[in-house]
Order: C-alpha cells, then sequence, then structure tokens
C-alpha cells in the first residue's frame, strides 16, 4: 500500500498533452520505477483538471486487475493562500507502446490482446465503473500479449451525476453523442471502434459529425461501415462479426455483457493459437 508519492528520480518522459505530463521515474522509498502525472493548476480554470486527477485516483483505487493500469496514490502541492499548483497522480509503469502507434499485428495474438482488454473491462463493469474512453491510444501494448487499460479520467462511477461527456469522437457510442449516455454497451461500442482500427487500420465512420456535415443516421452509418474483411481478408470471421455487432448503431443489438464479449474472444483467441506456433504470440 502505498500512500505517498515521496521522492523520486526521473528517468524520462513518458508523454505530454494539453493539460498534463506523464514522467518514468524512480521511487527513492522502495527504489521502484512508476509513472508520475503532473497536473499543473494555475487559475481556477485549471481547478477542474485538478477534479479529473482526483477523479481518475477515485477510480483507480475501486479496480484491481492484470490490464487495468493501477493507480497508486495522489497528492497536491502549492501554498497555504493559493490553493494547489500541481496534482500528482503516482502510476504503475508499464512499458511498451500506445496501440494507436503499433503496425498491423499477427490475428492470432490480436485476438488474445482483445480478450484480455475485454476481461479488464469485465472486470472495470463489475465494479460499476465505464471507461468512457477506451481507444487504442488508451492502450499500453507491451510485449506477447500483454496489455494494459490506461487514463480513467473520463471513466464514469455508475450512480454519480454527469456534469458533461467527453470522449474522442472517432470512437463514441451514438446514444453518448445524442442522449449523453454512459453504460455497458457504450463501452461496447468504443472497444468494436478499436477493434476495428486496430485490424483495419481504419475508422468506423464517426457519430459526432461537425456544424458542415450532415448528422449521422443508423442507414447513413451502415451505408459508410466499410465490413472488416472487405477491408483485410485475413481477420477471422468470428472476429469481423463480434466487432460489426458491437459497433450496432443500435444498442440493444450489441452483445449485452462485455463478459459475453471476453468469452467469444476467448473461444477465437483458443481456435487461433491452435493453429500457430505459440512461441510466435510471445515475439
Amino acid at each position: 500500500m502505498i500512500d505517498k508519492i515521496g521522492k523520486f528520480t526521473i528517468l524520462n518522459t513518458l508523454g505530454t498533452g494539453a493539460h498534463s505530463s506523464i514522467l518514468h521515474v524512480r521511487r527513492s522509498d522502495d527504489e521502484n520505477e512508476y509513472a508520475l502525472k503532473l497536473v499543473p493548476i494555475e487559475d481556477k480554470d485549471d481547478l477542474k483538471y485538478l477534479e479529473q486527477a482526483k477523479h481518475e485516483f477515485r477510480v483507480g483505487q475501486m479496480l484491481n486487475h492484470p490490464n487495468l493500469v493501477k493507480v497508486y496514490a495522489f497528492e497536491t502541492e502549492g501554498g497555504w493562500f493559493s490553493g494547489p499548483k500541481k496534482a500528482k497522480l503516482l502510476l504503475e509503469y508499464v512499458p511498451g507502446k500506445t496501440m494507436d502507434k503499433l503496425p498491423l499485428q499477427r490475428m492470432a495474438k490480436l485476438l488474445r490482446v482483445f480478450e484480455r482488454v475485454a476481461d479488464g473491462l469485465t472486470h472495470m463493469h463489475k465494479q460499476g465503473v465505464y471507461h468512457a474512453d477506451l481507444k487504442p491510444n488508451n492502450l499500453i501494448y507491451e510485449r506477447g500479449t500483454r496489455v494494459k487499460v490506461i487514463d480513467y479520467g473520463l471513466a464514469w462511477i455508475r450512480g454519480e451525476p454527469k456534469d458533461r461527456i467527453q470522449g474522442t469522437p472517432e470512437y463514441m457510442a451514438p446514444e453518448t453523442v445524442s442522449h449523453k449516455l454512459i453504460n455497458e454497451r457504450t463501452d461496447m461500442y468504443n472497444f468494436g471502434a478499436t477493434m476495428y482500427r486496430l485490424v483495419t487500420l481504419q475508422l468506423p465512420p464517426r457519430w459526432m459529425t461537425g456544424e458542415d456535415s450532415l448528422p449521422m443516421d443508423k442507414k447513413i452509418f451502415k451505408e459508410q461501415l466499410k465490413p472488416v474483411r472487405s477491408i483485410n481478408p485475413i481477420v477471422p470471421e468470428g472476429l469481423a462479426d463480434l466487432i460489426h455487432q458491437c459497433l450496432n448503431p443500435d444498442a440493444n443489438k450489441r452483445p449485452e455483457r462485455m463478459s459475453q464479449v471476453q468469452g467469444t474472444l476467448d473461444q477465437l483467441a483458443d481456435e487461433a493459437a491452435e493453429k500457430i506456433d505459440p512461441a510466435e504470440l510471445e515475439e
């Protein structure tokens, strides 16, 4: 149990976003390596990023799964009178790359990676948490079939008020765009869009359209969505079918539970693994 962040040596910068940076650090208390997320708070407008960091810590404390990144500690620093100047989150360090930066992977390996992600999401949903921003950039792939879901900044805890809906337009479910809904099936849509992108290297049509373009509807979406196997014929039929089920514009026609998606992927991964040398999965 880590209850404070402590002193650390900066080893590297892992990433910088619009409102945070993530460092690769070694903590002097235990000599272990971590990721340290720093969120500067310069004025009142930045207080929402402080709340987001607190929220990410709280969500992280609810989760415990090998495919979900661990969030260990949260601290703020700053003067007595001016409020916090910086929020810090101590996270599990995961070596590897985000999956948006990877070339097309072998199907047998991808199937097992997808199954691990679905298993992590199943755990999340059982805790009453929905990720709400699943996309390849929020999956860190290490090697073999090791993968972690990261970034709980937009996650929604069931039963709590939702102040505003955020997300990544290319991956958002239609009912999130139109009715601000977040639930198990919207995560499933995000996951379907993520799988689609990782097996085709293309994106499905987006529901959040610009001001100049016509609004998307189910008919146009179905016309514009290119079938997975028309783009990449080596995708197993079972996986292509599952991706299309997850991307169904009608939420009620998607699988009912993430555990069902995980079960299907598990079966498909087993079938694919039987056809290849197991060593290939570890490369």
